[in-house]
């Protein structure tokens, strides 16, 4: 991702969410002292919105001029030398994307009644894309994917998660903190692999479970992973933290509270069991 930026190239990064898309474009820009802008990505996304457009009620007073015109991301980004993001980007209407083919080919851009915009050495485009859903996406056109480089994004291993979720959940050092994140963490990846499942949940899970299981553990006076209510607890936790982050196959007869008591089955109950001796 740096190497393509540093080389001036504007990029498309395909992964699912919570792949730290976004934190990546921020340590860069911060790197570099330069502004991220970001834009979402959806059928309203016009070419006058990611443009600009001229105040209507100074144009009526005192016609169209450079003076007038309200820079919309785009022009802002190319005039400060900082990154566009553009989350969502095959959800944009066609029009929107060709718009932004001069500003890619050609770092200008040249707008009616104000003159042409020329883009400062900095400036970048790069769009994320989430291979997982194809609900209201277009299809990107052959001179889109013919500007731009792509990077396809993948989740983290398991060691990177649980150093993320121990970094963002917080709270002190411990046995039981612990055994919770890699329960959380083994747990979210569970729902990736699930074969009723189209797509699991993110890091992003984990991280609310183990933020959730902390307060019920505090509610309910569990002192150790060795806590009889350990295991129910987590599971509690799971029910509210995954449920709405894992998106199951259209043909499978189930349900996300069905699914994630199988996983959790399958870590508290049957991988317990075949270690115990005997």
């Amino acid at each position: 991702m740096l190497a393509a930026v540093a080389a001036g190239r504007d990029i498309v990064l395909e992964g699912p969410p919570g792949t730290s898309k976004t934190t990546m474009l921020k340590a860069i820009t911060a790197e570099w002292d330069i502004p991220l802008l970001f834009v979402e990505g959806n059928a309203d996304l016009t070419p006058s919105k990611i443009v600009g457009h001229h105040n209507p009620a100074r144009v009526l007073r005192e016609d169209y001029s450079a003076d007038n015109f309200v820079p919309g991301p785009l022009v802002e980004a190319m005039e400060r030398g900082g990154f566009l993001y553009i989350e969502e980007f095959n959800r944009a209407p066609e029009d929107t994307l060709n718009t932004l083919l001069t500003a890619i080919a050609d770092r200008s851009i040249a707008i009616p009644r104000v003159g042409t915009v020329t883009a400062r050495p900095t400036f970048r485009v790069v769009a994320s894309m989430n291979p997982y859903d194809n609900v209201g996406t277009t299809r990107l056109s052959t001179s889109v994917h013919d500007r731009l480089c792509r990077l396809a994004i993948g989740y983290q291993d398991e060691a990177a998660e649980r150093d993320i979720v121990a970094l963002r959940a917080g709270g002190a050092d411990g046995d039981l903190r612990t055994a919770l994140v890699a329960d959380a963490v083994a747990v979210t990846r569970a729902t990736r692999t699930h074969p009723d499942v189209r797509q699991g949940s993110s890091v992003r899970g984990a991280i609310d479970t183990v933020l959730i299981a902390l307060q019920l553990i505090a509610l309910r006076g569990v002192s150790a992973p060795g806590d009889d209510r350990y295991p129910s607890t987590v599971y509690d936790a799971m029910v509210v933290a995954l449920s709405g982050r894992i998106h199951l196959d259209e043909a499978a007869e189930t349900t996300p509270e069905r699914v994630l008591r199988e996983i959790w089955e399958d870590r508290f109950v049957l991988r317990p069991a075949a270690a115990a001796p005997g």
